[in-house]
């Protein structure tokens, strides 16, 4: 699974080398950079207002690719202390997910919200998140 596409040219060029490889489809998730934040990567509702009719629209496009499936959403939150101040980031990506869910649109099928991480995971849980990045408390910090 790929969980890191951002726009509908990332997911038209995944669709196309996974085409040239002989392959049928490759699960995706699009990731949200839900905090607008410049250090991390994904669609940030700061460029594309309004952001969840943006966000329809970007599953609308990715449904029509013959070799990607769209399979969830993907946002680590914003960087912050207090777990709790990431509630309503995690709550608007499930809105999200379950506008896209509402769309019924061939080739998605919305089985994942990624959110969190070891900090805010179990915010995310409580929020709706099916798949949380936990590496920290596993493996420790890295530096």
């Amino acid at each position: 699974m790929i969980q890191s596409v951002d726009s509908e040219k990332r997911a038209a060029d995944i669709d196309a080398r996974v085409e040239a490889a002989g392959r049928r489809t490759v699960p995706i998730l699009v990731e949200i950079n839900i905090g607008s934040e410049e250090t991390k990567a994904g669609v940030s509702p700061h460029d594309h207002e309004p952001f969840e009719e943006y966000m329809d629209r970007l599953a609308e496009q990715i449904s029509r690719l013959e070799h990607v499936r769209l399979e969830g959403l993907m946002t680590m939150g914003p960087r912050v202390g207090d777990p709790e101040r990431s509630r309503p980031y995690f709550r608007r990506v499930k809105r999200i997910f379950d506008r896209i869910s509402a769309l019924r649109l061939d080739r998605v099928d919305m089985r994942y919200l990624s959110m969190g991480m070891t900090n805010s995971y179990r915010v995310a849980v409580e929020e709706g998140a099916n798949l949380v990045r936990i590496g920290t408390a596993i493996f420790g910090r890295r530096d």
